[in-house]
Formats: structure tokens, C-alpha cells, sequence
């Protein structure tokens, strides 16, 4: 029989999630939970599909408008703020693991492989998805 998370001595079981990575266990800092990330997510592509549809649907149609509408706004709100609006309505931002702003690079990677979505469901123990760990950042509480 397995022996429980709870039979384990307490050097083996696993971490809060971020704390590895230097950061609180809760409050403001630490983490973002899926709740606050999948919030914050549907908040941006409800707005992207919104102005995609309205500015570009007759141009790039109805699926293509909305995805470079989210693209363009994640890119330039994420690496320029830190947070798109969505993040900002759920309480979340990005950063860099040292603490500096995300900058265009990593935040054009990030947005890339957030694009092909599958690098963001794939994630470790601190919840961080392939795409956050290619451009070395976490999505924190604010």
C-alpha cells in the first residue's frame, strides 16, 4: 500500500506552490491560483472577441480578429504594465522571477506560446506554465 502526503516526513512533501521560487505561500505576491488565472483569461477574451469581431471580422473574420486582437493586447499590456485587463479585473500581474517589469521580449514569447495554448496548460508544481517558465516569469496576487 502508498504510503499518504500525510505519512511522509515533512522534507518530502511538496511546497506550497512559489514558495521554491522564493515567494509567500498567500497574500498579495504570492502565486495565482487557476480560479484568478482562468477568470482573468475569459475577461480578456471576451473583450478581444468583442473588439476583434467588431474592428477586424470583416477584414480577418470572425476567429482571427478576436486571436490577434488578444494577441496585441496581452503583448503590449503584459510587457509595458504587467498585467492585461483581464489580469488587472482578477487581481493578478506578471513578473519577472528577480522582480523587474516583463519588457517586450519575454512578454512576446509569453504571449506566443500562450497563443498555442498548449505550452499553458502544461505546468509544475508552481504553477507556472511552459510559457511563463521560456520567459522566465510568474503570475502573482497583487
Amino acid at each position: 500500500m502508498a504510503r499518504g502526503a500525510q505519512d511522509r516526513p515533512d522534507d518530502q512533501q511538496w511546497p506550497a506552490a512559489g514558495v521554491r521560487l522564493g515567494l509567500p505561500e498567500q497574500g498579495p505576491g504570492s502565486v495565482a491560483g487557476w480560479g484568478r488565472r482562468v477568470f482573468g483569461i475569459a475577461v480578456d477574451w471576451v473583450l478581444a472577441s468583442l473588439i476583434g469581431r467588431v474592428l477586424l471580422g470583416d477584414v480577418l473574420g470572425p476567429e482571427l480578429g478576436p486571436l490577434l486582437v488578444f494577441g496585441l493586447m496581452h503583448v503590449l499590456l503584459v510587457s509595458t504594465l504587467g498585467f492585461s485587463i483581464g489580469h488587472f479585473v482578477a487581481g493578478i500581474a506578471v513578473r519577472r522571477l528577480d522582480g523587474r517589469p516583463v519588457g517586450l521580449l519575454r512578454g512576446s514569447l509569453r504571449t506566443l506560446l500562450l497563443l498555442l495554448v498548449i505550452p499553458a496548460v502544461v505546468y509544475d508544481h508552481d504553477r507556472r506554465g511552459l510559457h511563463d517558465k521560456a520567459a522566465e516569469v510568474v503570475v502573482l496576487r497583487r
